[in-house]
């Protein structure tokens, strides 16, 4: 039987084509191609949305923070070192901007809204998608609870699929710090899951 692709998730393109993809297309930035950054800041929106809304429950940060990313990724392409993946170094512009807005509304350790966007099981039912809606209300609220530092690495871990020396990268820290906050982010977060969802931490 064929699966039936998901209308609401993105095809995903394989890590090494996509950051192939991705250095072209800074390549592009760099040379002032308006058109290789429109399509740049097509691919990154979506992604960056699904980043950063479980660390703040403030839309207006979110698309304030996607574009001063964007922005900044145009003046600023020829700063990519290759030292990481371009995705990595998005990210980490973005994480640092999100900070500073949250820093200056006076709400940096605080958010209240999370939504998990990994795919539900293919070819989902009516029950399948009642389930994942319960599980997201719940991941919902307990996030919230959590610091930004500590909902940024379980967002980083579970909803990107990021290795702790990449998301170091991003956060800007040691990866022992990444991993001393994965253990006390997912011991909190444990604490306030029941049953089985509790279990999957």
């Amino acid at each position: 039987m064929q699966r039936i692709p998901d209308p609401q998730r993105p095809a995903r393109r394989s890590t090494r084509a996509g950051q192939a993809d991705d250095v072209e297309l800074l390549g592009r930035v760099v040379a002032r191609d308006l058109r290789g950054f429109e399509q740049l800041y097509r691919e990154y929106r979506p992604r960056l949305r699904r980043f950063l809304e479980p660390m703040t429950a403030r839309p207006g940060i979110v698309d304030e923070v996607i574009n001063d990313t964007m922005l900044l990724v145009w003046h600023r392409a020829d700063a990519y070192n290759h030292q990481s993946k371009v995705s990595t170094w998005i990210f980490a512009i973005a994480y640092r901007k999100t900070l500073k807005a949250l820093r200056r509304e006076g709400a940096a350790a605080v958010g209240d809204d999370a939504e998990d966007e990994e795919a539900a099981a293919s070819e989902p039912g009516p029950e399948q998608h009642a389930v994942r809606r319960q599980t997201l209300s719940v991941l919902h609220d307990a996030l919230g609870a959590l610091s930004f530092e500590h909902r940024a690495v379980l967002t980083l871990t579970y909803f990107h699929g990021l290795g702790y020396r990449e998301i170091a990268d991003i956060v800007e820290c040691p990866v022992d710090t990444v991993k001393t906050r994965m253990f006390h982010a997912r011991r909190r977060l444990r604490a306030m899951l029941a049953g089985d969802l509790g279990d999957w931490l």
